[in-house]
């Protein structure tokens, strides 16, 4: 079966279990016992999550887990190449990760550095099912619509500011785009409704523009428009697809969309009335000026905050092709904004109380698809033995047997590295490992939610870690 017939498929069967949480009833915290649940959530150690999503599969070994480097060389067998870039120096002693991140080593004194992240084998490896995996704690697709873990810090801690959005994804679009349904899929609060669900901002130097009127409406006008809109949701035919769970829901969020526009708040998102000079710091396009505009959102109160490199096939972080200078680039892009974010959190007595964290849904490796025994399909474009041009050169096939996180703050060791993989190929989690599960239990733990939280929908459990089974890693946590 082609790629493509599997994606449809993913596709269709995403949209029906959507459709089917729209037509649900409101979810129901599940009750403590002594037996399985929780009797009580977790002392938070952090307020707020800024999550730098490098989207595409960011190779560990081309950015925080350096392995043998061979430079380039007409001729180089392609298995001999592990890292396309030298390692260097960080602010902690022994540690070293890749060349291009000189303004991240110098911040890594502030971070706890998993080596050992690891994902499951899915058969096909789509980026849209990762994603979804990574988001959401659960492997695509599934009967209900599973909610953003953005999603889950909204519903379950609510907002710390009652007119900023709880949760803001910025830098994605979701039209226009390859994989766009796919993206959706995950990009939402799921059976939590859409009070929970995401503001997305995909231009965050156009954000301002997203929480003020239409240029030329007056405030009258504006309020009417208001009204006029809730009558058409309310009297709208697809609302027979809404239960009144969701209904309610979505005219809440409209509620808080419309406060927002009168408040003062709003002025966070300007990221053009920053100073010049830090605005620069930042600018290195889109995801540089995100991470800004996160540090300013979570300063005015918001509770969870993703900022992406975006998801396009074949682009950004998807180096199927010409890897090492696509990695170059993209290192330039992320370098500056993610160092100066931790500084400024920091310079702003906000690190220790916001929890930051780079991750991706999978790393890279130059010759093998999935890990050692995958069935998945290799979908490298470019299949050779030797290095003859620079085009060959870099990572290029999805790798899921162990790749790097790092977090920043919010109540995670500082210097710290966390399990290893392999020296040599395969780079497998060797020492530690980390699943998905643990992983999300680790943030969630971190938030204040226990990984065993859940609520019913649907007359089953659904918990924030699947099957209530994550373990958070206490080892990384203060």
């Amino acid at each position: 079966m082609s790629e493509r017939l599997i994606r449809r498929d993913f596709v269709k069967q995403l949209t029906t279990a959507a459709l089917a949480t729209y037509a649900t009833g409101r979810p129901r915290a599940l009750r403590a016992d002594a037996g399985h649940l929780p009797q009580e959530q977790p002392q938070p150690r952090a307020d707020a999550c800024i999550l730098l999503w490098l989207a595409g599969g960011m190779a560990a070994p081309e950015t925080f887990d350096p392995k043998r480097y061979e430079p380039f060389e007409k001729g180089l067998e392609v298995s001999r190449m592990l890292s396309t870039f030298p390692a260097i120096p960080t602010s902690v002693d022994g540690l070293q990760i890749c060349q291009g991140l000189e303004n991240i080593a110098q911040v890594m004194d502030r971070a706890t550095l998993i080596r050992s992240a690891v994902q499951p084998d899915l058969g096909s490896i789509l980026h849209s099912r990762h994603q979804y995996h990574w988001h959401t704690g659960y492997v695509p697709p599934q009967t209900v619509a599973c909610p953003h873990i953005g999603a889950w810090m909204a519903k379950v801690l609510g907002p710390r500011n009652p007119v900023m959005p709880a949760f803001i994804n910025i830098g994605q679009r979701l039209e226009g785009v390859g994989e766009s349904e796919e993206l959706k899929a995950f990009t939402t609060a799921g059976f939590f409704g859409s009070k929970y669900g995401p503001m997305n901002l995909p231009y965050p130097e156009q954000a301002a523009a997203s929480v003020r009127p239409p240029s030329g409406m007056d405030a009258q006008r504006f309020a009417n428009r208001d009204r006029l809109f809730r009558r058409l949701v309310d009297n709208s035919p697809q609302r027979d697809f809404l239960s009144d769970y969701q209904q309610e829901s979505m005219l809440q969020a409209m509620d808080g969309a419309y406060r927002l526009l009168s408040a003062p708040e709003r002025k966070a998102f300007d990221i053009h009335s920053e100073d010049p000079d830090k605005l620069a710091q930042y600018d290195t396009g889109r995801f540089g000026r995100g991470c800004l505009l996160a540090r300013r959102l979570v300063e005015s109160g918001a509770r969870f905050v993703e900022v992406t490199t975006e998801y396009v096939p074949f682009l950004h972080w998807d180096t199927h092709k010409d890897g090492h200078a696509t990695v170059a680039r993209m290192h330039a892009e992320i370098d500056r904004p993610i160092a100066q974010l931790v500084k400024d959190l920091e310079e702003r007595d906000l690190l220790d109380r916001t929890l930051v964290i780079v991750a991706s849904e999978f790393s890279r490796d130059a010759l093998m698809e999935g890990q050692p025994g995958s069935t998945a399909n290799d979908q490298a474009t470019v299949r050779v033995d030797r290095v003859s041009e620079m085009v060959h050169y870099g990572l290029h096939r999805h790798f899921t047997g162990g790749t790097s996180v790092v977090m920043f703050g919010g109540g995670t060791k500082q210097g710290f590295v966390y399990g290893a993989t392999a020296p040599e190929r395969p780079l497998m989690a060797i020492e530690d490992p980390v699943s998905i599960e643990d992983l999300h239990a680790t943030i969630m733990t971190a938030m204040g939610i226990s990984p065993q939280t859940g609520f019913e929908i649907e007359g089953r459990p659904f918990y924030v870690t699947k099957d209530a089974k994550g373990q958070a890693v206490e080892a990384i946590l203060v």
